[in-house]
Order: structure tokens, then sequence, then C-alpha cells
């Protein structure tokens, strides 16, 4: 058996992570099995269709490098894979399952509806159409909505590839709506008319369909078409456990964490694992890794928590993979430009990557530290002031020790680096006190408290900058 997958959003405008990871597993399943990956739009529903969601939803899997087979732009041979350009596939099914009398014209008006509802829970009992179906049924013009009729009212039972043998009783079966009187099929119609036509094999879906599955069932006999393989995934939680993450707890679309600096590849493998465990002590995955050692049994039942400080940490962990252009490449999309033009001109792009990577976990901070003008000092001197002298000394203190500093750096002949800056200053900084020569050294490189250490500022800058911005601290020192 070839396997299909598919990811089948609703164009609502908003990329939920647990949509994400629907995707994600999907995707993995096919190509672990060399199958067929399917992006279809579920867009029946126009009252909460969004402007740009179709395109959005695409940008998304883009990024997070879930490729499909089959899309929006690129149709099968069942043709397109937008619903609302599909009508006449689920108006043939509608029309077929009435013509077998398995269905049948709603005949109540919205009111009379919501009347027998109000009346079954004042009398706390369950509201079913199926004990409210007409005795003659009508002709059905397609301009009414059409309701499913349950013809067999017995217990239904199937096996989940992650929550195993699960069934319900005949209360869990309903006459539901699967055309309504606009035209369009209601989802509970269309995608099990669709995965049929796409040949659908394993269906991974969130938690909350597996009440439905008994009626799911009903109709997938009733069109004479075999039910897919069910995956049932665990919700993912919010930190404290309690309750599904929500957009009220915070949850992001996707999109929003790339803004924020985070790696399509992180957000991939932090997702795997929020459900699924391979069984290895291993956290940290590529691509092909988890497309090798994905496997539908181990994918959880219980749900996990979304815990964005644990995915800070996956996200440092895929920088520090990055080869040193790779990390270029996206962090200058992240710099101003004046920050990469000065980088590029002065060729230091290899000298500044360590200190680009060493205190961030997103690439966003960099963007964040580079506005607040914390890499400017590498390419234009400070202005030295009085917090060139440390806390309880004074000027007359401190200008003997950067003479002694400058004298030091003279004597740095050979290689002009972090390392070697330090071998000449070490000692001399342990014997008279560190802070006492590192910190009138370190504001006179950089004119900040919080910064690389300074033989790392010098080794950046140059040999003859350093000297330079230890002499403008001397002058400030003799004026003084």
């Amino acid at each position: 058996m070839s396997v299909v997958t598919r990811f089948a959003p609703s164009p609502t405008g908003f990329m939920h992570i647990g949509g994400v990871r629907t995707a994600l597993y999907a995707y993995l399943w096919a190509r672990k099995n060399n199958g067929t990956f399917i992006l279809r739009i579920e867009d029946t529903d126009k009252a909460r269709e969004v402007e740009g969601s179709k395109q959005h939803i695409q940008d998304c899997l883009t990024w997070m490098g879930l490729e499909w087979d089959y899309g929006p732009k690129n149709p099968g041979e069942f043709g397109s894979v937008i619903q609302s350009e599909r009508l006449e596939h689920f108006q043939k099914a509608a029309r077929m399952l009435y013509e077998k009398g398995l269905a049948y014209p709603d005949p109540f008006t919205k009111e009379e509806l919501d009347a027998m509802r109000t009346q079954a829970q004042a009398e706390k009992r369950p509201f079913l159409a199926r004990e409210h179906r007409p005795e003659k049924t009508a002709e059905w013009d397609g301009k009414t909505a059409l309701r499913f009729k349950q013809t067999k009212l017995e217990r239904r039972s199937w096996d989940d590839a992650v929550r195993g043998e699960l069934s319900a009783g005949p209360e869990a079966l309903e006459d539901f709506i699967i055309m309504k009187a606009d035209g369009y099929p209601t989802y509970n119609f269309a995608h099990i008319v669709d995965d049929g036509l796409m040949g659908v094999t394993h269906v991974f879906r969130a938690d909350e369909f597996i009440s439905s599955t008994p009626n799911y069932l009903a109709l997938y006999e009733a069109l004479e078409m075999k039910p897919p393989v069910f995956v049932t995934l665990p919700p993912i939680l919010r930190e404290d456990r309690i309750k599904k993450l929500g957009k009220r707890d915070g949850a992001k679309d996707l999109l929003e964490y790339r803004d924020e600096g985070y790696l399509p590849e992180t957000m991939m493998n932090y997702l795997a694992l929020i459900g699924w465990n391979p069984g290895t002590e291993q956290e940290v995955f590529t691509k092909d890794e988890l497309l090798k050692a994905f496997e539908i049994e181990k994918i959880h039942v219980a749900g996990g928590a979304f815990d964005e400080v644990k995915l800070q940490w996956f996200n440092r962990e895929h920088l520090l993979k990055l080869s040193p252009s790779e990390f270029w490449a996206k962090a200058k999309t992240f710099l101003t430009p004046d920050t990469v033009a000065k980088v590029e001109a002065e060729h230091k792009a290899e000298a500044l990557l360590p200190v680009f990577r060493e205190r961030i976990s997103t690439l966003g901070e960099l963007k964040i530290a580079d506005e607040a003008g914390e890499y400017g000092y590498y390419f234009e001197a400070p202005t030295i002031g009085e917090n060139v002298v440390p806390k309880g000394e004074s000027t007359a203190s401190t200008k003997p020790r950067l003479e002694r500093v400058l004298a030091l750096l003279e004597g740095v002949t050979g290689s002009w680096d972090a390392e070697s800056i330090k071998a000449a200053l070490w000692d001399y900084a342990t014997e008279e006190g560190r802070g006492k020569v590192l910190w009138p050294m370190r504001m006179a490189l950089s004119g900040r408290d919080k910064s690389p250490d300074p033989f790392v500022i010098a080794g950046i800058i140059g040999r003859d900058a350093t000297k330079s911005r230890i002499k403008a601290a001397l002058s400030y020192c003799a004026t003084q």
C-alpha cells in the first residue's frame, strides 16, 4: 500500500503550532514511506475565511521545509486541492446518498431546531435530530440543508494507531448535516469525500475528532469507502499542563516564531518531540534524522507541554550547528543594514561570528542588541568618560595602570588575537587586581560594562584601534 497523507487546514488566518505539528507528523510519515503528502485547503466555511490565509498556510509550510506533492498551485489527478473548487464532487456524493435513501432534506428552520434543543435541555436529555426525522422525504433541490441518515443504530468499533481499539454506542450516532443551504459541504462530509477521492491512507488528527468517529464510520460505509488509518495525536498543553495551549495562553502564529529569530529546524525538532519520542536519549535532531527515527508506534497518548524556555534551548543548539557562512547569511537579515555594511566592508564577519553566537538563543536577540548599539564599538571608538574609572578608584590610580597595559600591548609583536593579548596582560592584571586593570581597558575599548572581555574586543578591532582607544582613555585621565 502506497502511503498518502494530507494536511487540511481551514484558511482562518492563524497557524497554531498544534496544526503545524499535525502537518509535520503527516509529512514525516509520507516521506519515510516514500509516499505522497497533500496540502488541501478546506475553505467551505466562507464566513470564517480570512483573506490571505491560503497563502499564509503555504508560507508556513514552506518555511518549515514541509514540501508537498500536491497543493494549491499543483493539483493532482483528482483535481484541485481547494475544496471550494471541488463542489461538484460533494454535490455528486450527496446526491448519491439522497437517491439511496441515506440522506434527507432538513425540514426544520433554525428557530424550530433551537426550540427542540431548548426543550431537550429542559428535560435533561440530549437533542438528536434523528429522533425528529420527517415521515416522508421531500425532494432535495440542492438549496436546502441535507442530513445524513443513520440506518444502523449499533455500536461502532475502530482501531486507532495511537489509542488502540476504541468504540462508542448508538448514542453517539446522529443524523448530521452534510450539505448546507448555501451549497457548500460541511467539514464532516467534505473531508471524508476528499480523503476517499485523493486516496488518503493515514489521517493524522487532533483528539477532538474521536467523538465524531462513529458518525464518520457510518458515512464511509454509506459511501462505500474504506476508512483510512486514524492516527490521533495528543494535545499540546500549556506549561502548567492543565489545559490545551490556546491563543489566550500566549500561543503564537508559526511565522511569529520565524520573525523572532527561531530556525525552522528548531521548530521541526521541538514540535516533533511534543507527543513523540524515539525511545533514545537523543534530543537534537536534523530533518533527515527525524525522517529515519519517526514511527507512529512511538507517538504518545498523553499530551505534552509547550515550553518556550526549552524551545530557546533547542534554537541555540541548532544555531551552533550552523556553519559560519550559514550563520552569517541568517544573521544579516536581523542586523541593521548599517551594521551589515560595516562588518562586510571591514571583513570582520569571521571574527564577529563567535561574539554574535555566544550570547543569543534567537536571531531576534541580535536585532535587539544591535539596535541598542551593542556592536557599534567594533567599528567606532566609544566616548570616554568617568565610567573608565573603576568604583573606588580615581583617574590618578587608573592612569598608570592603563599606561602599563599599553606598554605590555606594545610587546605583542606576533599574532594579534585574544589569546596573545590575554597572555601579555593576565599576570599583571592578576597581580594588580583584575577589576582595576581590566575594567578601564574594557571601558576604553567598548564604553560598555556589559560586553565581551577586553581581550576579545581588542583582537577584533585590531592592534592600532586598541592602542588608539587606550591612549584616548589616558588623555581623559590626564585632564581630570
